[in-house]
């Protein structure tokens, strides 16, 4: 009897011992670093929360942070950590059911409908556009249109003429440089969506639903304003793809889009602009360019935000804010907050300044 009692004392600390072994680095669910990533659901309203005072973030700065965002014409806000909710308002009768439009922060639904494409063998981004929609899509000397590859596209070095206003007919897209020479924040983006269509077989809409918006559970569909079709959809459709950025195109364990493709969309992409990836902003580097303009800017584009962050900007301050290193993903939607602008604006450094105080 005594022996048995001494093997099973013996067995149970070996078995501790082996389960303190294995939980030495434990999974901690209030712990951002080991915390594994969370991923709603495809269907249904519901979607994981987490406290501020489980974060140990600043309780007492959340309300500043609200008044401004509610002083700058925002409609919404969220942000996630870790792919759970942590703030979510609505502002001026907003809801969470109320779509809005992503403007210009919808060309990043662009870019990785694009490498998905790419992935899938329908086209090769360093192909010139006129491969897939033919030539005379521009007014430029068909060679110097043969110069312009779907990659510059992507990187807004077409060197097609940007002061013409959104109308990308043909008469329109007037040489201005040669492709790579020059960047410019240009609407003639939108052809890879005829790229696309083209070299698929399929409408955009529907290449677009069935490769990204229903493998991660998003709402809204494109819609015409303004003579350009832009995406419209809830705030927490805006946040999957967020959380989908977060995740280097990974959702759940299921591959979207190739993390090596996303990895080059949000890095720089040429050496003109360097906070510039594939229709993707890039905060932390050492210049940027504005919309519209020519002129070489120092420093970071968004200083008092995380130097590894990486954005998608809209007209009127539509914002998706993704930080790797404290794997967050943050969200604004609304009006502009100051006057009319086409995508970045001193709201963002100001916006990041107050969050920083929340969340530092």
């Amino acid at each position: 009897m005594k022996l048995k009692i001494t093997s099973l004392l013996l067995l149970l600390a070996f078995t501790a011992a082996c389960k303190t072994d294995r939980n030495s680095s434990p999974v901690d669910d209030n712990n951002p670093v080991t915390e594994a990533m969370y991923f709603p659901p495809l269907s249904g309203n519901d979607w994981q929360t987490k406290s501020i005072s489980s974060l140990n973030w600043n309780a007492g700065k959340v309300q500043d942070l609200l008044d401004y965002l509610q002083l700058k014409n925002t409609k919404s806000f969220m942000i996630l950590q870790n792919g759970k909710i942590v703030m979510e308002n609505y502002f001026d009768g907003h809801t969470a059911t109320s779509p809005w439009y992503w403007a210009s922060a919808g060309k990043t639904l662009t870019s990785t409908v694009t490498g998905i494409a790419a992935q899938e063998g329908y086209i090769n981004i360093n192909n010139k556009v006129s491969t897939y929609i033919g030539n005379g899509w521009t007014s430029a000397p068909l060679a110097k249109e043969n110069l312009i590859t779907c990659k510059n596209l992507l990187t807004m070095t077409s060197g097609l003429d940007d002061t013409l206003g959104d109308d990308v007919s043909p008469a329109n897209l007037k040489y201005k440089a040669d492709a790579g020479k020059r960047w410019a924040y240009h609407n003639v983006f939108v052809k890879l969506q005829d790229v696309v269509s083209q070299a698929t077989g399929k409408t955009w809409d529907d290449y677009f639903s069935t490769r990204l918006k229903n493998k991660i559970g998003m709402s809204g569909s494109w819609i015409l304003a303004d003579n350009n079709v832009v995406y419209w959809s809830t705030t927490r459709s805006m946040a999957r793809f967020g959380l989908l950025a977060l995740n280097n195109g990974n959702w759940d364990g299921a591959t979207i889009i190739n993390p090596t493709f996303f990895q080059e969309a949000t890095n720089s992409s040429q050496t003109i602009n360097n906070s510039y990836g594939y229709l993707w902003w890039l905060n932390g580097k050492t210049s940027y360019h504005l919309p519209q303009s020519q002129f070489e800017f120092p420093g970071s584009l968004i200083p008092s935000a995380p130097k590894d962050m990486y954005c998608a900007l809209g007209k009127n301050d539509q914002k998706i804010y993704v930080v790797p290193s404290k794997k967050l993903v943050v969200i604004r939607m609304g009006n502009a907050a100051d006057n009319a602008n086409a995508a970045l604006s001193d709201f963002d450094d100001v916006l990041w300044q107050k969050i920083n105080a929340v969340i530092n």
